[in-house]
């Protein structure tokens, strides 16, 4: 694929989305996927990487991808600039599932980087030839700071928008910051989603997973209906590393989008 444009999202200049095109036609025609998958991206001479899909499928013709700027391949991609090729071998193990989640509410819970898919599912369920599938769309994102936020073009269009609750926070605030100061966990509180036919949908550090899961069970989301996104322990993506297996699971194969419920039938090493 292509590198059509390259978006600095946070102040640091660590964080980056990758607007890339099919270069074969044949190619795009193929792809089809769901938010909540994954691809390998590589760089030649370099390696590859899992990244989820930050983009929608209500959006032919191109994928993105938001990588940080961690180690070998991730640095050679903040690297290249537009027009650039990346080798791509994806779509990859299972999504969101979308059909289970049409006709329900739905709260999304993000926190930093980790937000990227639920990005990619929020604006599957806010297009127009969505929308009517899915009732209550509620989206808690946080970060550390403002300049962390990824997606400022999306989160201001969303606080236009009269058919999302959309609640931002970060850890520590500035002069020209009016959101909310505060955890993700807490703020999950404060807000209160309803769970009343609703889905829970969790993904972000491992810090923040682990505080905001017992809030979401307090306000009586059932473990058959959270759902966590496991793609931070991937590497192969073909399940035969072993670097990604819980149990009789490989997240790479099986997930990376897990049910608490299924989750809590597995040795508890995520």
């Amino acid at each position: 694929m292509r590198i059509d444009k390259v978006t600095v999202e946070t102040d640091d200049w660590d964080i980056k989305t990758f607007s890339l095109s099919f270069v074969n036609q044949e190619d795009e025609a193929d792809f089809k996927y769901i938010p909540g998958q994954f691809v390998e991206l590589s760089v030649l001479g370099k390696g590859e990487a899992p990244f989820g899909m930050a983009s929608s499928p209500t959006q032919p013709g191109r994928l993105e991808f938001t990588v940080s700027k961690i180690g070998v391949v991730t640095t050679a991609l903040h690297n290249m600039e537009a027009g650039r090729t990346v080798g791509v071998r994806g779509p990859l193990g299972n999504g969101y599932p979308i059909e289970e989640l049409k006709g329900k509410n739905m709260v999304m819970i993000g926190g930093g980087f980790g937000f990227s898919t639920l990005r990619a599912l929020t604006n599957l369920a806010l297009d127009e030839t969505n929308r009517d599938n899915f009732k209550d769309i509620t989206v808690i994102y946080g970060a550390r700071r403002p300049g962390l936020l990824l997606y400022k073009d999306d989160l201001e269009k969303w606080g236009k928008r009269s058919d999302i609750h959309l609640h931002l926070t970060v850890d520590t605030g500035d002069e020209e910051w009016a959101g909310k100061v505060g955890f993700v966990p807490a703020v999950t509180k404060e807000v209160a989603p309803s769970s009343e036919e609703a889905y829970a949908l969790v993904c972000g550090p491992p810090a923040m997973i682990k505080f905001t899961l017992p809030v979401v069970e307090e306000l009586g989301f059932p473990p058959e209906r959270t759902l966590l996104s496991m793609e931070m322990r991937m590497k192969c993506g073909l399940g035969m590393c072993g670097r990604c297996n819980i149990g009789s699971q490989y997240v790479c194969r099986d997930g990376p989008v897990f049910s608490l419920a299924k989750l809590s039938r597995l040795p508890q090493e995520y």
